[in-house]
């Protein structure tokens, strides 16, 4: 199975339109937040679904006001989680599953017809934060600390299942989506993109 994406080169740079956070006139605020074109095929017979996931294993797992290191421990950072994809799709359209920002998060994300959209890691980011907090579900894009020395790697993992509907909770997490993929993964494919808000961080 392979996947490409017409929004971004693999190993390069993801374009601002479809980051979360980008460089303003006064610092650093939202970004256009749309999900980018993905789009696979060579499937495995026997597929029933596909689910599919945005991670970010780069972030810092100790915030600083400071330069971050490279070297500085990191850790996931969920951007996306999606299930029961129908196995006839084979393309995802840039933006067509976000378009913006949503404060509290988006409640009833647009996907694939019969899709599941779980909780991305801004739940628990925005959790303390009254004028965003909530259940955010679907894709919200690349939003790395600006004083990180790190370039951010964006991993869109898409799997094969030989299931049609995967046993997850209402408000899954990518965690969940693993766990329940044990024993139905008929294959993976992935691509991943770059993206920073330093601007000392090069390619």
């Amino acid at each position: 199975m392979k996947i490409h994406s017409d929004s971004f080169a693999h190993r390069a740079r993801i374009p601002a339109g479809f980051a979360a956070g980008q460089p303003t006139s006064d610092g650093y605020g939202f970004a256009p937040n749309r999900n980018p074109h993905l789009a696979w095929g060579e499937v495995p017979e026997g597929t029933q679904s596909f689910a599919l996931l945005c991670i970010d294993p780069d972030v810092p797992t100790n915030a600083s006001p400071a330069q971050i290191p490279v070297e500085q421990p990191r850790a996931d950072f969920t951007h996306w989680a999606m299930v029961d994809i129908p196995a006839n799709v084979r393309e995802i359209a840039a933006g067509s599953c976000s378009d913006g920002v949503q404060p509290h998060g988006k409640s009833d994300p647009k996907g694939p017809p019969g899709s599941r959209q779980g909780l991305n890691d801004y739940t628990g980011w925005f959790a303390g934060d009254a004028g965003m907090r909530g259940d955010w579900r679907g894709y919200d894009g690349p939003f790395p600390p600006p004083h990180d020395l790190r370039l951010h790697r964006y991993f869109f993992r898409l799997f094969a299942l030989d299931v049609a509907r995967l046993d997850v909770p209402d408000r899954f997490t990518a965690g969940d989506v693993l766990q329940a993929m044990q024993g139905h993964v008929l294959a993976e494919a992935s691509i991943y993109g770059t993206y920073s808000l330093n601007p000392a961080v090069k390619d």
